[in-house]
């Protein structure tokens, strides 16, 4: 697949512009379809679709309150620096058939931290606000992390070593194996060669799967902020302007979590399909065909959609809130475990098939 070429500076700032005001829009309304949804599967009704617009314009007409034994600048910058980190995030991600704004060759390393910064800033924030409670959802939040990224660094070295080979057996001169751009033209399952490579990477994906909804703090991995045990915890002493902020946040993060495991496992556009079927129309804008860059588009958000149900809709339906010594065992040992057996069985494949 490739995206749209977007190398002129104007252009690309005005793109990345609408790009940060549709990632919001689009992370909002996924957050209304996933609340619609969980509903349903609970035989509730749900609130309406809309419902996040309102949540955020709500929030942003309320008064913002500061706790007493607050580090004031700490306490009330840390949502601005959570949304800001996720919003940069987004314009380093390819979306569907259009290329990351801002592009480089270590992008992946880059928005494995980018990802961090918002938990820490949530956890910052937490410890600023003088709140025991708060206190101990950010160091819920902490531990949390640091118990996820293992799994998380190995998924992303051994998707790097797979491109790495496969530049190699290609006797390509120069290769960036942590662009995201390289995972979207050279996508992970070609790669492999063997029934033992696609487990691999199979195995892979299950591991990031389960990273996502810790990344996202959504039940079962949601103890940092646990509303029936500590009053929602970090976010405990929010109102107002910042708790909107962190809920943009969240909300954008959501969209760029389903982005980044499309583009690392499912960079696939549909309209190349379709063409061998139809013809479609041919109208072009600036030399881009707008029928299959819209078909490639709608196709990318509905595959962000199904990562976000299987990753967090269904998963937070069917499981009840872990205790955080559950979650650190979880993703420690048998996350890790299942990417290091898919790190195995994909060094295995590149061993057996000559990649």
């Amino acid at each position: 697949m490739s995206g749209m070429d977007i190398n002129y500076l104007p252009i690309r700032l005005a793109l990345g512009v609408i790009v940060v005001v549709l990632s919001i829009v689009v992370g909002l309304i996924y957050k209304g379809i996933d609340r619609k949804l969980a509903a349903r599967m609970q035989s509730r009704i749900g609130p309406p679709l809309r419902q996040p617009f309102w949540d955020v314009s709500k929030l942003f007409q309320k008064e913002t309150i500061t706790p007493d034994d607050a580090v004031d600048w700490v306490f009330h910058s840390m949502p601005l620096v959570a949304l800001v980190a996720s919003l940069v995030l987004i314009l380093y991600l390819p979306l569907g058939p259009l290329s990351p704004i801002l592009k480089g060759y270590g992008d992946l390393i880059l928005v494995v931290y980018l990802f961090a910064i918002p938990g820490l800033a949530m956890a910052t924030g937490g410890f600023a606000s003088g709140s025991p409670v708060a206190a101990i959802g950010a160091q819920r939040e902490m531990v949390m992390m640091i118990s996820y990224e293992f799994p998380l660094a190995i998924v992303v070295l051994t998707l790097a070593y797979l491109q790495q080979k496969s530049f190699m057996a290609a006797g390509a001169g120069t290769y960036h194996v942590f662009a995201l751009e390289t995972y979207v033209t050279n996508p992970v399952w070609s790669l492999v060669t063997t029934p033992l490579g696609i487990i691999g990477v199979a195995l892979l994906l299950i591991a990031l799967l389960v990273v996502v909804p810790s990344e996202l703090s959504k039940i079962p991995f949601d103890a940092p902020e646990a509303e029936t045990e500590i009053a929602g915890g970090i976010l405990a002493e929010y109102s107002g302007r910042d708790l909107a902020l962190f809920y943009l946040s969240d909300a954008v993060k959501t969209f760029a979590m389903g982005t980044l495991v499309v583009a690392l496992f499912f960079p696939y556009n549909l309209s190349p399909t379709l063409e061998k079927w139809f013809t479609l129309p041919s109208w072009a804008v600036g030399g881009v065909l707008v029928c299959p860059w819209i078909i490639d588009a709608l196709f990318f958000l509905f595959k962000v959609f199904l990562v976000v149900f299987f990753a967090v809709t269904a998963v937070r339906v069917a499981f009840p809130r872990l205790k955080i010594d559950k979650i650190s065992y979880v993703y420690l040992v048998p996350a890790t475990l299942i990417a290091l057996v898919g790190a195995l069985f994909i060094y295995l494949d590149v061993v057996i098939g000559g990649v």
